[in-house]
């Protein structure tokens, strides 16, 4: 994969922004929906009134989620101008204006002041960033010391992956580029986070595999109105990404840390 660091940012908003990837992932653009994440932020020990940062917030789906259950602020930080529209629209309609607010932002250089921030949330997203190094240190830079930090991440066995899974669709899709969970922990220990647990979530990737997979066999019946030419790739992209989760090359991870 030799597409140059914009490129692949503006194949990413573009994706997530689309109707297609709503299509095939719902409102919930990463393993586990909902529930995984209400698992997730609740390890964040935010308390109502307190302000939490959603970064890659996509839709907003999961902001939402945050400002009802635990009555706190979220900004999200978005990089596609669509969605930060389509989530602040949602935010509206579900009477959280007061709480959600949302800004179009790269993940790699943040729209928010130094140590401004007491909670983060980052949900399947860092294996999408070209400089991970820089993220993760933007993650550090607003928050803190002491503020808890949940990253949520698709994780890989890079040198492991079959070629399918190396191409730039295969990054969009979160995993030509995603690490070894311990080089995920090692990339936010240089940043300046104590890592204070790491869970797995392998079960909840395979079923989002299993339902993008039924959806793009819906897809294939329905005509190529619904997702165009790309059913044949994402059904091969599915099981390449199944084989190797099988394998152990693959899999879903949460870390939770503090800033040092």
């Amino acid at each position: 994969m030799t597409a140059a660091p914009v490129e692949v940012k503006s194949c990413c908003a573009a994706a997530y922004s689309s109707a297609a990837a709503r299509f095939l992932l719902g409102d919930s653009f990463h393993p586990g929906g909902s529930q995984l994440t209400s698992k997730l932020i609740r390890q964040l020990g935010a308390e109502s009134g307190s302000t939490v940062v959603d970064v890659a917030s996509g839709l907003g789906t999961s902001a939402r989620q945050l400002a009802r259950e635990l009555g706190c602020h979220v900004v999200g930080v978005e990089l596609s101008p669509p969605s930060v529209a389509g989530a602040a629209e949602a935010a509206a309609e579900a009477g959280l204006s007061g709480r959600v607010r949302f800004l179009v932002g790269d993940a790699e250089a943040l729209p928010l002041a130094d140590c401004q921030h007491g909670r983060r949330l980052c949900e399947c997203a860092l294996c999408t960033f070209p400089d991970k190094e820089a993220a993760a240190c933007e993650l550090a830079r607003v928050l803190r010391p002491g503020a808890r930090l949940v990253l949520a991440d698709i994780v890989a066995e890079p040198d492991r992956l079959p070629h399918e899974l190396r191409s730039l669709a295969a990054w969009v899709a979160c995993v030509a580029d995603a690490r070894p969970v311990t080089e995920l922990s090692g990339l936010l220990e240089r940043a300046g986070f104590v890592i204070e647990s790491v869970g797995r979530h392998d079960g909840a990737l395979a079923r989002l595999l299993d339902r993008v997979d039924a959806r793009l066999r819906t897809a294939a019946l329905v005509g190529p109105d619904v997702l165009g030419d790309g059913v044949d790739e994402g059904r091969e992209l599915v099981h390449a990404a199944r084989e190797a989760l099988s394998e152990g090359n693959l899999g879903y991870a949460s870390i939770l840390a503090r800033r040092a």
